[in-house]
């Protein structure tokens, strides 16, 4: 009965651990592409580019005479440039416009497209995209996109106060963009669908090769190298598509991430990732305090002597170190006991950050020092 009961919680334990594929790998059939366009955003409240950007007074030009609008008749290029300066577009932005094409993506499907000012636009709240080409590293056009602006930054001043909340000049357009062409891939050409792992691990590739040939036959699936596997896949659209849901859908064990300490200076935040060790080690850590208190007081002349009123400022300077306690590490000593030790000495985040950095230069540190 023992037996049986740690053979169950054995086997609950694994399926807590183990992690769907889906979440470990994608196909690289499926991987997205980046499209940019250049565009004009209309309907500002006069915190557009103004008359000072020489292109967004161009390309609204352009913009009219393909609408069949005419602007400066038959002037020479010199009068054109001057009838340029003069066309006010306080209410205009030039912008450019940037969105991600997912993979298999077919025309005629929504994506949400990303706008951002390149003149001297102060905001783009309330404005208006108007259609806008969105090309592919290739050149070709790739979706288009159009429609009022979503921006949650707000730039507000009077009276010499000024109160910003987010970017202004940066907006959104939810389901902005129309997909208006295929990006070819080998997905239904290729007799083996490629997988590649979310982070290059050799034992991850390996759990889910071992995975897929226990669950389908073996041979089914190989490795190609740490970060790709190749899977044989049955030659119909649909067998195919439903084979990769099951393929998908299988649990296995990842390798375990290699041992990495994160620290974000800007914000004092540390990360230490489980699998940290650290090597016999002897760490004490403290900080001098400087107290310098000044008194302004005024000396005064003596009744009948013929001297002068002279301010005088005394100044006391005192010195204090904390008396913080040494602390070991024993060799081989796990996440959770670094965390004690430093607490127990009452470490604070920006002095946790230079224990961990002299651990990496004295090299007890068994662990990957990174700082962003």
């Amino acid at each position: 009965m023992k037996k049986l009961l740690f053979i169950v919680l054995l086997s609950l334990g694994l399926n807590v651990w183990a992690d769907r594929i889906k979440d470990l790998a994608s196909v690289a059939a499926g991987r997205s592409n980046q499209l940019i366009g250049y565009g004009l955003v209309v309907g500002l409240q006069g915190t557009g580019d103004g008359t000072d950007v020489a292109f967004t007074a161009k390309s609204v030009r352009a913009m009219l005479s393909r609408l069949g609008v005419g602007l400066d008749g038959a002037l020479s290029d010199f009068e054109q440039g001057s009838a340029l300066t003069r066309i006010d577009v306080k209410n205009i932005a030039a912008v450019m416009v940037t969105a991600e094409l997912p993979g298999f993506s077919k025309p005629g499907q929504k994506i949400d497209v990303n706008v951002s000012s390149i003149g001297k636009a102060s905001s783009l709240r309330g404005g208006t995209l108007l259609l806008t080409s969105l090309r592919g590293v290739d050149g070709d056009v790739y979706g288009v996109a159009q429609g009022a602006l979503t921006a949650t930054g707000v730039d507000a001043g009077a009276a010499g106060t000024k109160v910003s909340i987010g970017v202004p000049t940066a907006a959104r357009i939810p389901a902005g963009a129309t997909v208006e062409k295929i990006v070819e891939n080998p997905y239904e050409l290729a007799e083996s669908v490629v997988m590649n792992v979310r982070e290059a691990d050799f034992t991850t590739t390996h759990s889910i090769v071992d995975a897929i040939n226990r669950q389908f036959g073996v041979g089914v699936a190989r490795a190609i190298d740490p970060m790709s596997l190749a899977i044989k896949a049955p030659e119909d659209a649909s067998q195919r598509v439903a084979f990769l849901s099951m393929v998908e859908n299988l649990q296995v064990m990842p390798g375990e991430p290699p041992a990495r300490v994160v620290i974000n200076s800007r914000t004092g935040t540390v990360v230490i990732s489980r699998n940290v060790r650290v090597t016999a080690a002897a760490v004490a850590h403290g900080t001098i305090s400087v107290a310098v208190a000044v008194t302004n007081e005024v000396s005064q002349p003596a009744p009948m002597s013929q001297g002068q009123t002279t301010p005088v400022q005394n100044a006391e300077v005192s010195v204090s170190e904390a008396k913080n306690p040494m602390f070991l590490f024993q060799p081989g000593v796990d996440l959770r006991q670094i965390v004690d030790a430093v607490n127990q000495v009452g470490a604070t985040p920006s002095a946790l950050i230079a224990i961990l950095e002299a651990l990496k230069s004295s090299g007890s540190l068994r662990a990957e020092l990174i700082v962003i």
